[in-house]
């Protein structure tokens, strides 16, 4: 990333525009410096994404939100906190990264309580970019290399594309950490799963609460599933996926 663009801030605005003839993740970028939209549409469509770019908060409610959203927080018409609220509020699964000059903890905080899955600093490079993007993306079932659905003991479909699960043909509905931890347990039934291990992959590494809110996911999941699957507890390391047949 070029460290200049980040300082040259343009605030003429423009009506959001898209390319989306790629087969990746399609992205929402919503950043009002023009010259480092440019940079970042650039390396996000050399890698395969699709690009949405919208430069300020108004264009970007307005836009369809994509797949995946890079919401640069100092906008010249809404507070991107706000916008990221209202996102979170339309589409709670819809990953967030939250783009920022300001890197405090409290700005961190605040930006992960407003619903946000990731926050980049900036100066960053397109290297970090990229990997935020592909883990986001990962977590949230858009891998687009990754076989989306899976059957589980005949009962239980999941599908990580969609974020949708079946159980009989019936679809169930869970939250949008419910189907992280049991996408995650289910990449590997019969494995056991440490705690750490499901906290870091779901939450990303951003966990404030006690370890007890995973045994209330696992339990929403374990309702809402009716015996399709079972998930075992497993005394001082996690949980494990046993499929029933």
């Amino acid at each position: 990333m070029r460290p200049a663009l980040l300082q040259e801030r343009s605030k003429e605005r423009e009506p959001a525009r898209a390319n989306r003839h790629t087969p990746g993740v399609h992205i929402l970028l919503v950043e009002d410096d023009r010259a480092l939209a440019g940079v970042v549409e650039e390396a996000l469509t050399a890698a395969g994404h699709g690009v949405t770019v919208a430069a300020d908060g108004a264009t970007a409610l307005a836009s369809g939100p994509g797949d995946l959203v890079l919401l640069d927080l100092a906008l010249p018409d809404l507070d991107g906190r706000e916008v990221c609220r209202i996102l979170r509020g339309r589409r709670p699964d819809l990953p967030i990264i939250i783009v920022s000059a300001s890197g405090t903890e409290v700005d961190r905080v605040l930006g992960f309580e407003l619903g946000a899955d990731d926050y980049l600093v900036k100066p960053f490079s397109v290297r970090e970019l990229l990997a935020r993007i592909k883990a986001l993306a990962k977590r949230a079932g858009l891998d687009a290399s990754a076989d989306h659905a899976q059957l589980i003991g005949g009962h239980v479909r999941l599908d990580r594309r969609s974020r949708q699960v079946f159980l009989d043909g019936v679809e169930v509905h869970l939250t949008n950490k419910e189907f992280d931890v049991l996408a995650f347990l289910c990449e590997d039934p019969g494995a056991a799963r440490r705690r750490a291990e499901i906290i870091e992959h779901v939450w990303g590494g951003q966990w404030f609460g006690p370890t007890k809110t995973l045994d209330a996911h696992v339990a929403a999941v374990r309702r809402k599933l009716d015996g399709g699957i079972v998930i075992t507890a497993i005394r001082g390391v996690g949980f494990r996926v046993d499929a029933v047949g």
